[in-house]
């Protein structure tokens, strides 16, 4: 207290000169009409540029929280689709009868997951996932995004998976050209990450500048239907009957960062009956 009182007396003047200034700027500000309103207009703009910078953060940390969500909401919605079902109907007259939810089993589920780590500019380009079997994925296992083809399942640990991308050499996923079906094998020269290349269309088909690309469905891996590109141009190559088709990809690898991991229920029904199918006598 007796150093309280010490201090009073040494900044008395100060102490009473401030209060005096509090009380003649609460004066001036309360009964001057234009000092209090630049304020006020002041105040609320130091408040309101808190309050943005308050909500960009806010944000940025629960994009990851929204994005998440989303990927498991558009999961459910893609696996309603009937392309990912198996119809129960007979073929004959099914445009003819009203089609019910029972009419059909699901063929197709889709595991969401994230890019933790990927690459680009190599001769083969792998990505890694943060799902892994633990999550239910398997090798071979079909890799999308929202926009299309990502790859195929290379391998699998407990928590995490890498997908051989398309950006790889040996891809060869089954696709056709989705206006004609002509069928062709995906590939990719290890040149630019954005085009890559349809093998084995007869040049004695007419091919349409971006006509769309997409996955046959023939392997069971991929869904038909599910985008890989468009025809950027096609050229026919020298002492093949053959055209050299370039594609440009729906998905920009370089970027992509969420996907869905695709489970095919039946594969395994699909594989075993097709084991049965006799050895062709001119391959042996």
């Amino acid at each position: 207290m007796r150093n309280f009182l010490a201090f009073i007396r040494r900044f008395r003047v100060l102490l009473f000169f401030a209060l005096l200034q509090g009380f003649a700027l609460t004066v001036y500000f309360t009964f001057s009409n234009y000092p209090r309103s630049q304020y006020l207009t002041t105040a609320s703009d130091v408040s309101g540029t808190i309050m943005d910078w308050r909500n960009d953060i806010t944000k940025h940390f629960a994009l990851s929280g929204s994005n998440k969500q989303l990927q498991y909401e558009n999961r459910w919605l893609r696996e309603q689709l009937l392309a990912n079902k198996l119809s129960l109907l007979a073929p004959v007259g099914i445009d003819s009868v009203v089609i019910k939810k029972e009419d059909f089993v699901q063929r197709f589920e889709y595991i969401p997951g994230g890019i933790i780590s990927s690459s680009f500019n190599r001769r083969n380009n792998y990505f890694t996932l943060n799902i892994g079997s633990k999550q239910g994925v398997k090798r071979g296992m079909g890799v999308i995004s929202s926009k299309g083809v990502v790859g195929v399942i290379h391998n699998v640990s407990e928590h995490f998976s890498v997908i051989k991308s398309c950006l790889t050499k040996d891809i060869n996923v089954d696709i056709m050209i989705n206006n004609s079906g002509e069928p062709g094998f995906l590939k990719w020269n290890g040149g630019d990450p954005r085009r890559g290349s349809m093998a084995g269309v007869s040049n004695d088909r007419s091919i349409k500048k971006w006509s769309k690309i997409v996955t046959r469905g023939k392997s069971g891996i991929f869904p038909r239907g599910i985008p890989v590109g468009m025809v950027e141009k096609s050229t026919p190559v020298e002492g093949y009957p053959i055209w050299d088709v370039t594609i440009l990809f729906a998905e920009n690898y370089r970027t992509v960062q969420y996907v869905y991991v695709i489970k095919n229920i039946m594969k395994t029904e699909q594989e075993l009956l097709e084991a049965t199918i006799p050895p062709d006598p001119a391959e042996e």
